[in-house]
């Protein structure tokens, strides 16, 4: 199916999908594909290599979970496609998306993730599941160790956000991967951004491949409502108390830069009777599944994250992203504020900008194309709650001591004693004249 013939793509069966794989959609409220999908799928059941370049939320999994299903109907074996993604959670995600779509047609998933027991991940593989989906560290850890184990007879490879699985973390197990698998196969490389790396790599494992861009280069959607906030640094928290209580029926994610600061801003917020938790890459995998499960059950309506969250995660329910910390990489913000406004979906994202984050929010400004509007805050009203917050602050900070105390005459040693310093050092809060710091910025912006 031609490009251009697009607009007249109305379902998935016009793509070429197979009646249960329709029905599959269906019932998981599929009802007309995606732009990446409507675009990637008749060039996938062609046959063809695919490199998917899409903003976050846009579809991207089924735009690859489809294909391989359809295959793996026409020729059925153990170990048909193998899932690469560089974080546990959205690794878990894509097997959930693989299981749901194949329900009626018996599919099996081994999801191979750091953070969890390893025999049991061989038990699983033991039992020759058709799709493995996994972080690359844990997939090499089973192919050098787990007797019986191999992926000679491997027909596909997905690489999801490839962008990231090329940073230097991965790039040693990718390499052992890539060593490991067949050459004869069909490859699938999604990713956000299309940078030298993946190039790179679109020419060492890729052939011929057909490159299909479904969005213009670092765009956010149309459904999304964009605003920042210039603030002193000292009253920072203030805004996002008052942000949150004035979009109080809201689900929303706060992004912040360092693992200590998710945990301090959800005890202060919790203090304050907001019902936030924190994951991050210092939790066990155990209590970051736990975390994400009670924000998507509605148990907790603020999840304060690092940039783990940022890539992947499908939590349908976003209604608002907080940049509590503006990233000082811009092309991180996309990927944030993409955790709202999914799937023709509204949303909102606000980012709090103090005097020292000023040069990093004019480089998000000028990466989108656009300048963003004020988020209206009567800062009479946000300072009303300046001692209740300071408070809460104050009982947090003892919490994460006495905690840190605990742990040290356990055993915990020097991460502890450090864990407590970066608190101490992340409270080091500056202040500024906020009058004089709005008219410095305008004039920075312009």
């Amino acid at each position: 199916m031609e490009q251009d013939n697009e607009e007249e793509v109305k379902t998935f069966k016009d793509l070429g999908i197979c009646e249960q794989l329709v029905e599959a959609c269906d019932s998981l409220g599929w009802k007309n594909p995606s732009k990446i999908q409507a675009e990637a799928i008749p060039h996938a059941l062609e046959g063809k290599d695919l490199i998917g370049l899409a903003q976050t939320g846009s579809g991207k999994t089924g735009a690859f979970a489809l294909p391989i299903l359809q295959a793996l109907l026409e020729a059925p074996q153990a170990f048909f496609a193998c899932v690469l993604s560089p974080t546990r959670e959205l690794a878990i995600q894509i097997a959930e998306q693989f299981e749901a779509l194949g329900s009626g047609i018996g599919i099996k998933c081994a999801v191979l993730v750091g953070g969890v027991d390893m025999v049991q991940q061989a038990i699983n593989l033991a039992k020759r599941p058709h799709i493995v989906v996994g972080t690359p560290g844990r997939l090499v850890d089973h192919l050098s160790n787990t007797k019986g184990f191999s992926l000679r007879t491997l027909k596909y490879l997905v690489l999801d956000e490839a962008d990231r699985l090329l940073n230097e973390d991965f790039q040693k197990s990718i390499d052992e991967i890539l060593d490991e698998i067949p050459r004869e196969r069909r490859t699938y490389l999604f990713s956000a951004t299309m940078t030298k790396k993946v190039r790179k790599l679109q020419r060492a494992c890729l052939r011929n491949p057909v490159k299909i861009e479904a969005a213009s280069k670092y765009s956010t959607v149309d459904t999304l409502k964009q605003e920042y906030c210039f603030i002193p640094a000292k009253y920072k928290e203030c805004y996002l108390v008052y942000i949150l209580t004035e979009m109080s029926g809201s689900t929303s994610m706060v992004f912040t830069r360092t693992c200590d600061a998710t945990r301090l801003l959800s005890l202060i917020l919790r203090n304050l009777g907001l019902r936030a938790i924190p994951i991050s890459g210092q939790m066990t995998q155990a209590k970051r599944l736990g975390a994400l499960n009670k924000f998507k059950a509605g148990e907790c309506n603020v999840l304060i994250c690092t940039d783990v969250a940022s890539r992947g995660l499908d939590i349908p329910s976003v209604d608002m992203v907080i940049n509590y910390d503006i990233p000082s990489n811009s092309k991180d913000y996309i990927h944030r504020v993409g955790r709202t406004a999914r799937a023709g979906r509204s949303g909102v994202a606000i980012s709090l900008v103090n005097q020292y984050e000023l040069e990093w929010y004019i480089q998000i400004e000028k990466l989108i194309g656009k300048k963003l509007p004020q988020f209206s805050a009567q800062e009479e009203e946000v300072l009303m709650l300046f001692d209740r917050v300071a408070e809460a602050k104050r009982i947090s900070i003892m919490k994460i001591k006495e905690s840190g105390g605990k742990k040290r005459r356990r055993g915990g040693g020097d991460d502890d004693d450090n864990d407590d310093n970066d608190v101490e050092k992340y409270l080091r809060l500056k202040s500024g004249k906020n009058g004089k710091m709005s008219k410095k910025f305008n004039k920075k912006r312009v």
